[in-house]
């Protein structure tokens, strides 16, 4: 099986706000962290720094703190079979989303939406499909207890 590799943000602000990124694919819609797949030559803090620069317009200065998730997701993507993610928590001061890519590059990888939402948000929202599926309540206790000691497999 052919599964590429995927870095992602838990990007958090002081209010416990989290940027998500919209995909629509054919057969359905999620919200899920910003990210994307590591390109040849990159190490987890290269790929982050371009993909939160491309899909936030977030400048990532700071170099990461320990990885604090992993999941597999196996599904057809072009010439995979899946991804393996990697989520690192970032916290940031508050900042109004600008992705660098224009909205047709955007759309291009299938990103429909960018956008902050709260804790409340997520709970709120039971008709919304995330990546991974229980991000609301594994970002309440992430914020809750702290980074662990080593990555929590989120599942699916």
């Amino acid at each position: 099986m052919r599964l590429r590799t995927g870095i992602r943000a838990l990007v958090v602000d002081p209010n416990e706000r989290i940027a998500l990124v919209r995909f629509e694919f054919p057969a359905r819609s999620l919200w899920a962290a910003p990210g994307g797949g590591v390109e040849q030559g990159e190490d987890d803090t290269a790929t982050l720094r371009r993909e939160l620069l491309e899909e936030l317009g977030l400048e990532l200065a700071e170099p990461l703190e320990a990885c604090v998730w992993v999941r597999t997701h196996v599904f057809p993507m072009s010439s995979w079979d899946g991804q393996t993610e990697r989520f690192y928590l970032v916290r940031t001061p508050p900042f109004a989303i600008r992705p660098a890519l224009s909205a047709e590059a955007l759309r291009d990888e299938g990103v429909t939406e960018l956008r902050w939402w709260t804790l409340e948000e997520l709970d709120a929202a039971t008709d919304v499909d995330f990546a991974p599926r229980r991000l609301p309540t594994l970002l309440r206790e992430l914020l809750r207890d702290g980074p662990p000691m080593e990555p929590i497999d989120v599942g699916v």
